[in-house]
């Protein structure tokens, strides 16, 4: 359906862009931190994303990238939905948002976040919250990055990168909500490569970031029944944003 909306700070333009995700865009309250992660306020998911509003240098704010494995060790991958506002058919990890304002302890720095990833991980894939356990997530590390998806729209994020590895025998209920997820599938570290190597195939930017600096790595450690302790960076968050 083509809507008429209002872009912060913008002139108004018609986009098509679908209803369920401007709602979303309009009642989530993002986290806005500085580049060390302290919060300093909060706003709109869809004023966080707006691409003017980012090169004014004041939308940066707190994300989450889950990467969920079986017990096989194969990486749970989804493709965005066509209805997304940015990055529309993008392969990326198995869920990736935001920890929000209006949602009662998300706020809470690492815990808020595994709480954030819980909810999300049934609103896009249909999973159960009592199927994930919130202190099962492994918080690896931070990066903060910089993308834009158009002229109009982007990302500016702390993004937190949790790892979750199913134990052997259980089996998570997955049930995606079309309007976020377009398809979804288990890979293995090779067939991720091929796909990563086939030109047809998008992957977002924060996905391709997280790839080619940690995943393998700790991928690497989980299929060798290793744990991931000697590979968690807690503390930092890389800063990803080259000046070229």
């Amino acid at each position: 359906m083509s809507t008429t909306v209002t872009i912060t700070n913008t002139v108004e333009r018609r986009e098509n862009l679908d209803d369920e995700q401007l709602k979303l865009m309009a009642h989530d309250e993002c986290i806005l931190v500085n580049e060390r992660d302290e919060i300093v306020g909060h706003t709109s998911k869809k004023d966080c994303h707006v691409w003017k509003n980012i090169l004014k240098g004041d939308m940066l704010h707190r994300a989450f990238s889950v990467f969920l494995l079986n017990e096989r060790g194969e990486l749970l991958l989804q493709q965005r939905s066509h209805d997304k506002i940015t990055f529309p058919l993008y392969w990326t990890n198995t869920c990736c948002s935001h920890p929000l304002h209006n949602e009662e302890n998300e706020s809470d720095g690492v815990q808020g976040v595994r709480l954030a990833a819980r909810r999300k991980l049934e609103h896009e894939l249909g999973i159960p919250q009592q199927q994930i356990e919130v202190d099962r997530f492994e918080y690896m590390t931070r990066i903060l990055y910089i993308a834009p998806f158009d002229e109009n729209w982007g990302e500016h994020e702390v993004d937190y990168c949790l790892v979750y590895k199913l134990k052997e025998g259980e089996v998570l209920t997955i049930k995606a909500n079309e309007n976020e997820i377009e398809d979804y599938k288990y890979v293995s570290k090779q067939m991720l490569i091929d796909m990563m190597n086939d030109d047809k195939l998008l992957f977002t930017p924060w996905f391709k970031l997280i790839v080619e600096k940690f995943l393998f790595k700790w991928w690497d450690a989980l299929l060798a029944g290793e744990s991931l302790e000697s590979h968690k960076q807690p503390e930092i968050v890389h800063n990803m944003i080259t000046n070229t």
